[in-house]
């Protein structure tokens, strides 16, 4: 159990900058701060996902929940207005925070001997929220009431007071809202309370994550309706927000059908004696794994990249699969990804990103299909699953020939020396991928060192799938020879490193990235044993930091050491010096492959770990400043963040052992 005492609870600097998440595998999701502040669009108590993963749609803001006792009135909820005045102050009330078994749980101590608790879950599989209160203890009844708020609006979007809008219908046991015709309807139920319907709008939320941002930070929300309840200490009262027309109105079978999954999730992943923050991140990692609907109907498995704000990237899933799936025993849910984004290639490419509007996805991107070789031989040594490498052979055949013979963005093997060039102008075609308007700021148009890194390990497992199957390999053996060969030219004797691109348009470049860790990293290096240890040597000097890798040298003129400001200074930082969580996991592998020291190795991975009671409590951030104290910045739970520590921890803590 993460817990939070009452020291930081009641500094609202910092319980207003502690957030927490929960999920439903669907995309959606609900959000906030341990302050019980709004600080972000994207804080709610009902984000559903109307076409899992995507079209996230704001449904129940909050809360604005009180208690009377004794005579007295406490009002729970905390609110940041425009005028730039905290009222009510609720967060003055909290002696506690923790998350049990991942739930959100408050604890609220009113006055000596009278205390109240408050969870927060979604049930798995449907866009339903429960907020559940229990009365612990008290002389006296204790009477609830509960304002619900409500929006009907895209996650990134603002609403602004708008008049006569939503429709509020009474139903048994609650109301039906409707926000248009268009609209899906939406539900709040309770069977603990009384409700009354009612139509105003409370203006002015100041959103001040949002104002840091540079972005809109003021919006309003429509309070339609209260529920009361009296309790007796032991009793609870549960509103429950769902667009589904019956959902499970006994919360005490759905709290523990909702504990009972995270007990299992801990479970199936077979940790050991591993430490609760190990066990935390398990349960973190399930909550990017979602729903996806394809092309013939049927459903099949993604990964949302993060959260808030982003969808399911091509490239993060790859990345973020063996760390989110195979670490933690579900090796099922790494197989229906891996044949969902199968189905998914075209022209030889996975797609790099999908959004929450568009129905297409887009294909600029050089690595993200390279990385698919990558999750495929790590499903493959998890399972030894021949029947369903031989089901996705045909496309890695598809996948080589298409990159031979060139395929989007100029995505070519130079016939000159068998290595990968990507790109033209305007294009940003790896992880490296900020555009502001017609600006890229890290282009790397060329032949990057850790694509082509990943071209060659992609040729070796290639030829070792081909082995494994009985199909000729000598074309994908004699191919990554060649590779193998021509990555000597990545070497800079002058620099003692490698370039992070060759053959660019103004030359080969020795700017200091962390790319070129994945030479190291990866199964299959092209590099020599002196020169691995050269290049995990000179990250760790000028790159390492406790939470990740920066993304440049400090020493580099253009390194930014700040993540923050309006969105073109933030972009600008991106990858000039901002520090990323998810490099921590290549760095590991790569040191632990050329010191053989498990123990230094895991010195590396400790800082993370335990930062799991930082800014996204339960879970890793995205991005880090560049400089101390590293503050956290951009979302706030990252699945390639939490994927790489946990498949560096499985790394160094096999199953094999555990068990033994």
């Amino acid at each position: 159990m993460l817990e939070v005492g009452c020291e930081i609870c009641n500094d609202l600097n910092i319980s207003s900058r502690r957030e927490w998440l929960v999920t439903n595998g669907l995309g959606g999701y609900a959000s906030g701060t341990v302050a019980g502040m709004v600080t972000r669009r994207y804080h709610g108590l009902l984000i559903a996902a109307l076409n899992p993963p995507r079209q996230r749609i704001l449904l129940a803001a909050k809360i604005e929940d009180s208690v009377q006792y004794g005579g007295r009135f406490y009002k729970l909820s905390t609110n940041q207005w425009a005028a730039q005045v905290i009222e009510p102050a609720g967060y003055r009330y909290l002696e506690s925070f923790c998350l049990d078994d991942g739930i959100p749980t408050w604890t609220y101590a009113l006055e000596p001997g009278v205390r109240l608790q408050k969870r927060v879950w979604m049930q798995v599989g449907a866009n339903t929220t429960y907020v559940h209160y229990t009365y612990l203890e008290g002389s006296q009844p204790l009477v609830l009431a509960l304002e619900t708020l409500v929006n009907y609006r895209d996650h990134h979007k603002l609403t602004r007071a708008i008049g006569q809008w939503m429709r509020v219908e009474p139903v048994g046991n609650g109301v039906r809202v409707v926000a248009s015709n268009q609209a899906i309807p939406f539900y709040i139920f309770s069977r603990d309370a009384k409700a009354s319907t009612r139509y105003e709008w409370y203006r002015d939320f100041f959103l001040r994550e949002e104002a840091e941002r540079g972005l809109d930070r003021v919006e309003d929300h429509l309070n339609i309706g209260d529920f009361h309840g009296t309790l007796k200490p032991g009793e609870v009262l549960t509103l429950v927000f769902s667009t589904e027309v019956t959902p499970n109105l006994d919360s005490a079978a759905a709290l523990e059908e909702r504990r009972a999954y995270a007990r299992q999730i801990v479970k199936t992943a077979e940790l050991g004696d591993a430490p609760p923050e190990v066990q935390q991140l398990v349960l973190a990692a399930d909550q990017f794994v979602a729903r996806r609907a394809l092309a013939d109907g049927g459903e099949g498995y993604t990964i949302v990249a993060g959260y808030h704000w982003f969808a399911d990237w091509g490239r993060d899933t790859m990345i973020a699969l063996p760390g989110l799936t195979l670490a933690t025993g579900r090796p099922h849910i790494a197989r229906e990804i891996l044949r969902t984004f199968a189905g998914l290639v075209d022209q030889g490419m996975l797609p790099n990103n999908f959004t929450d509007t568009e129905s297409e996805p887009g294909y600029n991107t050089v690595d993200a299909t390279l990385w698919f070789f990558e999750a495929l031989r790590a499903y493959f040594a998890e399972t030894g699953d021949t029947a369903f490498l031989r089901e996705l052979f045909p496309v890695l055949q598809d996948i080589i020939a298409w990159h031979e013979r060139g395929t989007r963005y100029q995505i070519h093997v130079d016939s000159e020396d068998g290595l990968l060039w990507a790109g033209e102008p305007g294009s940003q075609l790896t992880w490296m991928d900020v555009k502001i308007d017609d600006w890229v700021v890290t282009p790397r148009v060329g032949k990057p060192v850790e694509v082509n890194a990943l071209w060659y390990n992609a040729l070796c497992n290639m030829a070792e799938f081909a082995l494994a199957l009985g199909e000729p390999d000598t074309a994908y053996r004699k191919a990554a020879a060649r590779a193998e060969a021509s990555f000597e030219r990545f070497w800079s004797e002058r620099h003692g490193y490698c370039f992070d691109v060759i053959d660019g348009p103004e030359g080969d470049d020795a700017t200091l990235r962390p790319n070129q860790i994945l030479a190291v990293a990866l199964p299959h290096s092209p590099l020599s044993p002196e020169r691995q240890r050269a290049v995990v040597d000179i990250c760790e000097q000028e790159l390492l930091t406790p939470v990740g890798l920066r993304s440049l040298a400090p020493s580099d003129p253009a390194f930014v050491p700040h993540y923050q400001g309006d969105q073109r200074q933030r972009d600008s930082a991106y990858h000039q010096g901002t520090v990323w969580a998810w490099l921590i996991g290549p760095f590991v592998s790569a040191h632990l492959r050329v010191y053989g020291d498990p123990d230094r190795a895991e010195a590396f991975l400790k800082p993370l770990l335990q930062y799991v009671d930082g800014q996204g409590l339960g879970t890793i951030d995205e991005i880090f400043d560049g400089v101390a104290p590293f503050s956290p910045r951009g979302c706030i739970a990252q699945a390639w963040s939490v994927a790489e520590v946990l498949r560096a921890w499985r790394l160094l803590h096999p199953r094999n052992e555990i068990k033994g």
